[in-house]
């Protein structure tokens, strides 16, 4: 079964985006990019600090309501019909409830070929990279590095704590069938 669909899960800054970027310039095949933060940023400004969006505390905590939930089904859903309809699509997302947030992925996908990417990075590194961007709220990388990953399956995992973002994604190239 052809690959439509590449997930990417890891914590804040761990490195995903740049290994997206990187997929894009290797796969031979065009693949869409779509991104959490792009969805956070596609919703109304009322929403990105209210109980029932998306709160970011400031010790890095992040927390969901039910419009933010009920938004998401729906951008799921659409990046799931882009892909049955033939694009080739990878996610760049955290599982911010780890085993659950993959569920509802799977829920919404019905069989479509993904290839589940796990993209891990030391605390430590993640958290420098966290201060070094200046758009997040400090502690965002420390609180998601291991809970992202938790009772999630992978056909592939990547560590970007000392390995570039191009070699990652040359790795999960090699994967996509």
């Amino acid at each position: 079964m052809t690959t439509r669909m590449i997930i990417l899960n890891g914590g804040s800054s761990s490195g995903k985006s740049g290994i997206v970027r990187c997929l894009q310039a290797v796969l031979p095949d065009p693949w869409l990019a779509f991104g959490c933060d792009s969805f956070v940023d596609a919703m109304p400004a009322r929403m990105q600090a209210s109980d029932e969006g998306i709160v970011f505390a400031a010790d890095g905590a992040v927390s969901v309501g039910a419009e933010f939930r009920a938004l998401e089904a729906a951008w799921t859903d659409g990046i799931v019909a882009m892909a049955r309809a033939g694009a080739r699509v990878v996610i760049d997302d955290v599982f911010l409830g780890g085993a659950k947030s993959q569920q509802r992925w799977q829920n919404a996908l019905g069989g479509l070929a993904v290839l589940w990417v796990g993209v891990r990075c030391e605390s430590a590194v993640a958290a420098g990279r966290e201060i070094a961007r200046g758009d997040r709220v400090r502690g965002m990388a420390a609180a998601q590095a291991e809970v992202v990953h938790e009772g999630v399956f992978y056909d592939l995992e990547v560590d970007t704590t000392r390995t570039e973002s191009l070699a990652c994604a040359r790795t999960i190239a090699a994967r996509v069938s």
